[in-house]
């Protein structure tokens, strides 16, 4: 289950926020991927804004990327604004990418 959680995150960090240069993992969007047995995986995520435009985009994208990934049976990804996205959930290296250091 561990090399599935780790496929999973892999996958999640191909996946950009359209408006910001900087992947989902890294901007602290991800807030828990969950990997239950028989290829079960539960993702828990946010937006960087509650009104983002490409919300669905991304939200289908992390699916998607999810569901292709060898040995997963059925993703579902709840999208969620408690506790709501700020910078500081952001890694150091995203931080630095956006001057925000």
């Amino acid at each position: 289950m561990e090399q599935l959680r780790d496929k999973v995150e892999e996958a999640l960090k191909t996946v950009y926020d359209p408006e910001i240069p900087v992947n989902i993992w890294e901007l602290g969007l991800v807030y828990e991927v969950k990997i239950e047995g028989e290829g079960k995986v539960k993702i828990t995520m946010t937006l960087t804004a509650p009104a983002c435009p490409v919300a669905g985009e991304i939200v289908a994208e992390v699916q998607q990327k999810a569901e292709a990934i060898e040995g997963v049976t059925d993703v579902h990804v709840h999208l969620t604004f408690d506790p709501p996205w700020n910078r500081s959930m952001m890694s150091e290296e995203a931080r630095l990418e956006l001057g925000f250091m």
